[in-house]
């Protein structure tokens, strides 16, 4: 019996190799690439029903960084992750150098972020950083003109900011949202993660912990109390824990009772951490 072979995945460096993917369901990645990202690859093969490519972006953009030790930290780990996309079943990878994607002399594309990329959460710790976010996100839709994009939640605030800008720029493009992927422990799934030794990572927990604690909480108010004493109690430090109204990220009164956005951002050692969840659960 004859078997049709799937075509073998694609590995790109330059826009113009990219012919044959326009109209594509993208899945934008900086690498170091882990199950969550499966996960993501996969909802986009689900999305494509097989009449679109699924191409996933690799690309550590150096605008939505602060500070450029944290750039040069990034992991990069290309060879693994060509080998994730391949299994979770992408068509292509469009990997492209800094100089591919921001091109020297070049006429820079700077959107204006929307309203959500000032509400005092991201923001207020990555001053610049939404403003890297969505440059970088008009330039991938620029370089590969995709039909629908995929996204993770666990980065809700970039969501929310990707969402609102896509909408008020009118690209054309539709945001799929996918549910945070965790660890057995709760913990979501971050490719920063590897930099916990032990210990931190022991103790990371506490971020999904102070979610599901305060998704029980009757009030706002009362939410981010609870979330903020077991991250305290966890030895995380807290920059902030806070109950939000879900797509404007507007802040609400302490005694609001939802339904809204539980969102935390806390550090252990040098590696950060955020999560969200629904609230009330």
């Amino acid at each position: 019996m004859n078997r049709t072979r799937r075509p073998r995945m694609r590995i790109i460096a330059e826009q113009r190799d990219l012919a044959g993917l326009r109209g594509c369901v993208l899945v934008p990645t900086m690498g170091a690439l882990h199950a969550g990202h499966t996960a993501l690859i996969r909802r986009a093969v689900e999305a494509a029903r097989g009449a679109r490519p699924v191409v996933v972006w690799i690309f550590v953009n150096p605008t939505q960084f602060n500070e450029q030790a944290d750039f040069q930290r990034y992991p990069r780990t290309l060879s693994p992750d060509v080998g994730l996309c391949e299994a979770a079943g992408a068509d292509a990878v469009f990997a492209p150098s800094v100089d591919e994607v921001y091109p020297p002399g070049g006429a820079a594309i700077t959107p204006a972020p929307p309203a959500q990329a000032e509400m005092g959460l991201e923001d207020r710790f990555r001053p610049g950083h939404f403003a890297g976010v969505c440059q970088v996100v008009r330039r991938m839709f620029d370089m590969t003109r995709p039909t629908a994009a995929v996204f993770g939640e666990k980065d809700w605030q970039q969501l929310q900011v990707v969402r609102a800008m896509t909408a008020q720029d009118k690209l054309g493009v539709e945001i799929v949202a996918h549910p945070t992927v965790r660890e057995p422990d709760g913990l979501a799934m971050s490719s920063r993660n590897r930099f916990l030794d032990r210990d931190q990572r022991s103790r990371a927990g506490a971020a999904a912990r102070a979610l599901c604690e305060g998704a029980g909480a009757s009030t706002a108010g009362d939410a981010e109390g609870v979330m903020r004493g077991i991250l305290e109690g966890s030895g995380l430090a807290v920059e902030y824990a806070e109950v939000r109204e879900p797509e404007s990220l507007a802040r609400v009164e302490p005694g609001w009772r939802g339904p809204g956005r539980a969102l935390i951002a806390a550090r252990l050692g040098s590696v950060r951490l955020i999560d969200n969840a629904p609230w009330p659960g």
